[in-house]
């Protein structure tokens, strides 16, 4: 079975802002130790959707 990882909200936020200025999946994975990049694209679902609230959730 997997482990969940959760991630801080300053993490997610963090990814956000770097993929809304261009930076890529595997950028972000590599500079904040994300090991999924499906994570990063549920976040930008939330934030793009407005469901930011979302982000403060456990896993």
């Amino acid at each position: 079975m997997a482990t969940r990882v959760s991630y801080p909200v300053e993490t997610k936020r963090k990814a956000i802002e770097m993929r809304l200025s261009g930076v890529t999946k595997k950028q972000i994975m590599q500079e904040l130790n994300i090991k999924n990049k499906t994570q990063i694209k549920q976040w930008m679902r939330w934030y793009r959707s407005g469901d930011v609230h979302r982000l403060q959730q456990p896993v």
